[in-house]
C-alpha cells in the first residue's frame, strides 16, 4: 500500500542546494505546507480574477464555477508501458500504449476535473500524432495549439515499471517533432486568454522548442496571465546534471508558481500499480481550483483541502497504467474524499 503526499519534488537532490521553502509570505498572510511555491504575490495577474469560486458545503473545495483557462505548453508523446511490474525493457513480455507528456498529462488532469484546459505543443505528422490530438478533443482540452512537423516523428518514452511501482524511462527522440516547435507556430492569442501558463522544464533543453518557451512565458506574463512551473526533472534528456541545473533555474524567478519539496497533508492509501501520472494529477488538481479562484492561496484552511483534494487525485492515478488512461474525474476524487471522512 502508498499513502500519497503533497511533498512532490522538483530535484531530486540532484541539482544542488536549491533552498526548500517550508513557508512563504503573501500579502499579510502566511501559506504553511503546501506542495507548491509561490515566490511571488499575484499582482499581475490580479485583472484576471474575474469569478470566485463557491465552495462545496460536504468538503470544503471550491466547486469549478467558471471557465478560467490554463493553457499547458510543452511535450506530449507515447508512453509504452510493460504490462508486468518489476522487470527491465528486455525481459517484458508486453508493452501497453498510453499517451502521456507531463504538460499534456495536467491539461487532460484539468478537464476531466471540469475545468477549462489547452495544450500547446508539436507532436509528428504521423499516425500517433494525429491520435494524440484526438485524445486531447476527447477529453474536452482545446488542441487549437498542437502543430505537426512533417520531418519529425512523435516522442516515444519506454517506461520500466519496478516492483514497487516507480519508474525508468528510455525516451525515443533524436529530434522528435516536440523538440522542434518554433517561436512562429505559437497561438499567442490562445496564450493571452489565459488564467494560468503551466509548463515544465523539458522543452528548455533544446532550439528551437527552447526559444519558443521563453517567448511564450513572456507573453503570458506580460498579459497578466500567472506563470506555473514544474521542474521535471529528467537527467537522460540533458547533456550534463549541471546543464540540467542551470537550465531549470534560468526561468525560476519568473514563476508565480512551483511545484517543489514541502510538508504534508493527509494522504490516501491505495494500491501502486504504476506512479506515472501522478504527479502530473496533483499539478492538475491545484491547477483547477486555483484558476477559479487564486484568492485561496491566502487562505491556509481553504488551501489544505485543495492540497487533499490534489492529493487524491495523484493517488487515484497510480492505481492504474499509464499517465491519462488514469486519470480521474472529479466525481471520482470527491467520492475517494467522502469515504476517507466517512
Amino acid at each position: 500500500m502508498a499513502a500519497l503526499y503533497s511533498t512532490s519534488s522538483c530535484f531530486c537532490g540532484s541539482l544542488g542546494s536549491y533552498p526548500v521553502h517550508k513557508s512563504v509570505k503573501l500579502g499579510h498572510g502566511k501559506v504553511r505546507d503546501s506542495g507548491f511555491y509561490f515566490p511571488h504575490r499575484f499582482q499581475c495577474a490580479t485583472p484576471k480574477l474575474h469569478v470566485q469560486a463557491k465552495a462545496l458545503s460536504v468538503d470544503g473545495l471550491p466547486e469549478i464555477m467558471d471557465s478560467s483557462l490554463v493553457v499547458c505548453f510543452g511535450e506530449m508523446l507515447i508512453d509504452f508501458v510493460p504490462t508486468i511490474s518489476g522487470l527491465s525493457l528486455a525481459e517484458a513480455p508486453a508493452f501497453k500504449k498510453a499517451p502521456g507528456g507531463a504538460p499534456a498529462n495536467v491539461a487532460v488532469g484539468i478537464a476531466r476535473l471540469g475545468g477549462s484546459s489547452a495544450f500547446i505543443g508539436k507532436v509528428g505528422e504521423d499516425e500517433f500524432g494525429y491520435m494524440l490530438a484526438d485524445i486531447l478533443k476527447e477529453n474536452n482540452v482545446n488542441n487549437e495549439g498542437m502543430r505537426f512537423d512533417p520531418g519529425a516523428r512523435t516522442a516515444l518514452a519506454f517506461v520500466t515499471l519496478r516492483s514497487d511501482g516507480e519508474r525508468e524511462f528510455m525516451f525515443y527522440r533524436n529530434p522528435s517533432a516536440d523538440m522542434l516547435l518554433q517561436e512562429n507556430e505559437l497561438d499567442f492569442d490562445l496564450i493571452t486568454k489565459a488564467t494560468i501558463f503551466h509548463y515544465g522544464s523539458i522543452s528548455l533543453i533544446t532550439e528551437p522548442c527552447k526559444s519558443a518557451h521563453i517567448a511564450a512565458a513572456k507573453v503570458a506574463k506580460d498579459a497578466g496571465v500567472v506563470l506555473s512551473y514544474d521542474p521535471n526533472l529528467r537527467l537522460p534528456l540533458w547533456p550534463s546534471a549541471e546543464s540540467a541545473r542551470k537550465g531549470i533555474l534560468s526561468i525560476w524567478d519568473t514563476a508565480d508558481i512551483i511545484k517543489e519539496f514541502s510538508g504534508k497533508v493527509k494522504g490516501l492509501k491505495v494500491e501502486a500499480v504504476d506512479t506515472t501520472g501522478a504527479g502530473d494529477a496533483f499539478v492538475a488538481g491545484t491547477l483547477s481550483q486555483l484558476a477559479s479562484d487564486l484568492s485561496l492561496i491566502q487562505d491556509e484552511d481553504r488551501l489544505r483541502n485543495a492540497l487533499k483534494f490534489s492529493n487524491v487525485c495523484g493517488a487515484l492515478t497510480v492505481t492504474e497504467r499509464g499517465a491519462i488512461p488514469a486519470l480521474p474525474t472529479r466525481e471520482a476524487v470527491v467520492n475517494a474524499l467522502l469515504k476517507t471522512v466517512a
